[in-house]
């Protein structure tokens, strides 16, 4: 049975998430907008069958209910706290090599946690394309290459995964 280490993290006031226009705590655009996103084609695509102006209700209602689901979604995770972890116990990791730094492999497990919340529903292996695009965009000129990184990525994925399923 795998043995999964957690660790109490004390959060101070910049680790809240706060919304960028009002200031509220737990604000999550990255998963609130995944979610309406996906939620806003999953609508359009059943309200086609009504025609044009069900597919534009279908979009509508589908966007709102993509979005709530996705911002409870990435609720659920605390982007600081896991950096947090990652710095602290990537080196435990079996395919960690010794003489690679945090930065390393950071891009890396901001993938796997971030595409945990933005791809909820599917898989590791069903959004990996697009993790490997996302990690692309995140990565510097020394991080690892995805074919290295994707280990990383997907120890945070896992992480964040086993941490919803101990809250539900």
């Amino acid at each position: 049975m795998e043995k999964v280490q957690t660790r109490k993290v004390v959060m101070n006031e910049e680790d809240l998430n706060r919304d960028p226009i009002t200031g509220t705590p737990g604000a999550h655009p990255v998963g609130t907008g995944a979610g309406a996103a996906s939620g806003g084609v999953a609508g359009a695509a059943i309200g086609m069958v009504a025609g044009p102006g069900g597919a534009l209700l279908g979009a509508v209602i589908g966007a709102v209910a993509g979005g709530l689901a996705g911002k409870e979604a990435a609720e659920q995770l605390n982007p600081t706290a896991e950096e947090i972890f990652w710095r602290e116990y990537y080196t435990q990791e079996p395919y960690a090599a010794r003489d690679k730094t945090y930065e390393y492999y950071g891009a890396a497990y901001q993938t796997g946690w971030e595409g945990r919340a933005r791809y909820n529903g599917r898989s590791f292996d069903e959004a990996e394309t697009d993790l490997k695009a996302d990690y692309a965009r995140l990565k510097s000129k020394e991080a690892a290459e995805w074919v290295e990184a994707r280990h990383a990525a997907l120890a945070a994925w896992n992480r964040i995964d086993h941490t919803w399923k101990r809250a539900a």
